[in-house]
């Protein structure tokens, strides 16, 4: 590939608003545009540096630190991919899309990559006043769903556990959606008879039934131009099910009491804690409408599966729920807090952190504060003795091994995640998505 060629490349990226490189197969960066040095460079120099010293502070690719890596995929494959990673920015780190695309010379060799960079509003992975806040594989995961199914126009189904954070999940993917500038409605299904839902989802006439003085709008009116959540759809009684998959169906939709058929203009997300499809085997559940709701599921993950997020969640639900600012958790509280199961996921954490706010009366929330307001006692007396040594009765594979030395590890060490992850010779990241994997196991 000519030199020219590739100068007119890099003009024409350098023009474009969002960060783009363009990268060698041996991971050089080999041009930024003005975007991407801003965003990511400090503005230094990146040429001849490499992508993952830039964007991870690593020392090696990230396909061999346990990163899914863009490039290496692409690679391989000969088509672009897209991953999502967190990267360190101006602002420190944040979650960022990447989409590698290949870029062929004359003969059809791959010559060149570039990357774009799209930084992801809609969630942080620090400690925010509001959002989506998480760091953990399983929350990357999730998304990674929601960044990917955002732009388009399908339906999402929202599962999982309840407390697991399900509306503000569909408000990001409203947000990051070509819907944005329209409204987000969000519609409570559990407890909905056949008269209030069709009044509050679709209005009524003035005159309908006793009591209608006025025309009032539908909450699917309010919605057109946005997003319609409707939240724990599995509530819904099949009798209700039918006239929602009629309007799904059809598009359109009739006032109480009203003579004309109105167009529907929303995109749609469901959410239920329940097992829907076990509902359609058992005729609970329509069958028709749960695959006209189920175009893109996505699991809420719980909190047991992103324990090391409850640090990070905490510190952002303090700032959320606290009448006294600047308060922060104490060291001895937040390891408390992350040795929890909390069955009832970011909703309970959220219930404890501001009983534990309106118990403390200084600049700090302790340990006590917290076992004192708990729903349950810890699993373990605070102080109780630990475990000075590991070892194990017999021989077991080298993957049991690993899981049994971390959750030991895990136990006794009395410092920070990155301490722990220095005494073990890995990266915090690599440790994180190790003690995910045994959280799931």
């Amino acid at each position: 590939m000519t030199s020219h060629f590739l100068s007119e490349l890099i003009s024409f990226l350098d023009g474009l608003p969002e960060p783009r490189i363009v990268m060698s197969a041996d991971y050089r960066i080999i041009a930024a545009n003005a975007a991407y040095t801003r965003e990511f460079g400090g503005g230094r120099e990146l040429a001849g540096r490499s992508c993952y010293e830039v964007s991870h502070h690593f020392d090696l690719p990230c396909d061999q630190a346990g990163e899914s890596c863009p490039l290496k995929l692409s690679l391989d494959s000969g088509e672009p991919q897209r991953v999502l990673h967190l990267h360190h920015t101006a602002r420190g780190e944040e979650h960022v899309a990447v989409e590698t695309v290949p870029i062929r010379d004359e003969n059809g060799d791959i010559a060149y990559f570039v990357e774009t960079m799209r930084i992801v509003r809609q969630a942080s992975s620090r400690a925010a006043a509001r959002g989506l806040v998480g760091r953990s594989p399983a929350f990357v995961d999730m998304l990674d769903k929601m960044m990917r199914v955002a732009p388009s126009s399908a339906a999402v189904l929202l599962l999982g556990e309840t407390g697991t954070g399900k509306e503000l999940v569909a408000h990001a993917i409203h947000e990051a959606s070509q819907r944005s500038d329209g409204p987000f409605v969000a519609v409570d299904c559990a407890g909905m008879t056949e008269t209030l839902f069709e009044a509050e989802l679709f209005g009524y006439e003035k005159g309908a039934f006793t009591g209608a003085t006025h025309r009032k709008q539908g909450l699917v009116e309010a919605a057109s131009g946005g997003t319609l959540f409707l939240d724990e759809i599995g509530e819904l009684p099949l009798s209700l099910q039918i006239k929602l998959l009629r309007l799904l169906e059809t598009g359109t939709y009739r006032r109480v009491g009203g003579l004309d058929w109105l167009p529907a203009d929303f995109r749609l997300v469901t959410a239920t804690h329940r097992d829907l499809a076990a509902m359609v085997q058992a005729e609970t559940f329509r069958r028709d409408l749960y695959f006209r709701i189920n175009t893109f599921p996505i699991r809420t993950p719980a909190l047991h599966e992103r324990s090391g997020d409850i640090a990070l969640l905490a510190e952002s639900l303090l700032e959320r729920v606290d009448h006294k600012q600047g308060r922060r958790f104490t060291k001895a509280a937040l390891e408390w807090l992350a040795g929890q199961r909390f069955s009832g996921n970011i909703r309970e954490l959220r219930n404890l952190i501001e009983r534990a706010t309106l118990l403390a009366d200084g600049d700090s929330i302790d340990l006590s504060h917290l076992v004192e307001m708990a729903d349950s006692p810890p699993p373990l007396a605070v102080g109780a003795p630990v475990q000075q040594g590991f070892g194990v009765d017999r021989i077991v594979e080298l993957e049991e091994l690993e899981r049994r030395y971390l959750r030991w590890a895990r136990q006794n060490h009395q410092g920070e995640m990155d301490g722990l992850a220095r005494c073990l010779g890995v990266s915090t990241r690599t440790l994180y998505r190790k003690l995910e994997r045994i959280a799931l196991s």
